[in-house]
């Protein structure tokens, strides 16, 4: 029988690699990739280093982080003004942002992304209330949202790594 712990920890590796960037970068759910890559790591591993305790307390932390990112979002773009419907344009506008400028290498998915949320949010900002202050007013409170609950996830997200570097090499 062939030992695969080698490979099983190569794509842990990667997915807690690209979960600590998803935490930065919008529509990339960062602590699920860790968690994943944890779990896939200590899978390889036989979970003896990191048991189901410590995965357990890993999925506690990427609901929490999934939980603020969604909350921070909404709460935000609400409290200025934003309306349902743009809330909803706006996440489409995002995901269609960044599937437009997917051909530029990972730049161009992250700032189509980012600029299709903005565009589509004010779009209909605008079209609701036909006032461009308002519908910048609710752009801005969007952005302060998304901005702290990016925060509240870059600090889930190193937590996460911090636990799984503690659990495995110590």
């Amino acid at each position: 029988m062939t030992d695969y712990t080698p490979v099983f920890s190569a794509i842990g590796y990667i997915l807690i690699f690209l979960g600590l960037v998803g935490a930065v970068v919008p529509l990339l759910p960062g602590p699920f990739f860790i968690w994943l890559g944890v779990f896939i790591w200590a899978w390889g591993d036989g979970f003896v280093q990191i048991g189901w305790p410590t995965l357990l307390f890993l999925g506690l932390l990427t609901l929490f982080a999934w939980g603020v990112d969604i909350a921070f979002s909404l709460i935000s773009s609400r409290k200025a003004g934003a309306g349902w419907l743009s809330i909803g344009v706006s996440i489409l506008a995002g995901i269609g942002g960044g599937i437009l400028l997917s051909f530029i290498p990972l730049v161009g998915s992250i700032l189509g992304a980012i600029g299709g949320a903005i565009a589509g949010l004010w779009y209909m900002e605008y079209r609701a209330k036909g006032d461009r202050a308002l519908a910048t007013q609710a752009v801005r409170g969007y952005i302060g949202g998304v901005l702290v609950s990016m925060a509240v996830e870059l600090g889930t997200a190193l937590a996460m790594i911090a636990i799984f570097a503690w659990q495995a090499f110590v």
